[in-house]
């Protein structure tokens, strides 16, 4: 969230997107990053940003980090390759 109460666009976008791919589907924060920033090289500069808010949605339990098709008990220690999920309830 932004300071005013209002959703960051990166948490809106990440929440959007895992939400789309639907339960127990993954998206990687590439996918995310090239629908906020379509041009060619433009998109990886969110990367970082993206994966910051990721372990912050983690945090507030909207999502899951994967590696290795896994939930990474340690957001914030998630090296390489991760993918992202919605958590649904059940």
């Amino acid at each position: 969230m932004t300071g005013d109460g209002e959703i960051d666009p990166l948490d809106a976008a990440i929440l959007r997107l895992t939400q789309d791919a639907g339960a127990g589907k993954s998206i990687s924060p590439s996918d995310v990053a090239m629908a906020l920033e379509p041009q060619d090289g433009e998109w990886q500069k969110l990367l970082p940003r993206i994966r910051a808010r990721a372990v912050e949605l983690v945090h507030a339990g909207k999502i899951e980090i994967l590696r290795k098709g896994k939930p990474v008990p340690n957001p914030e220690g998630a090296k390489g390759v991760i993918r992202l999920r919605a958590k649904f309830d059940v």
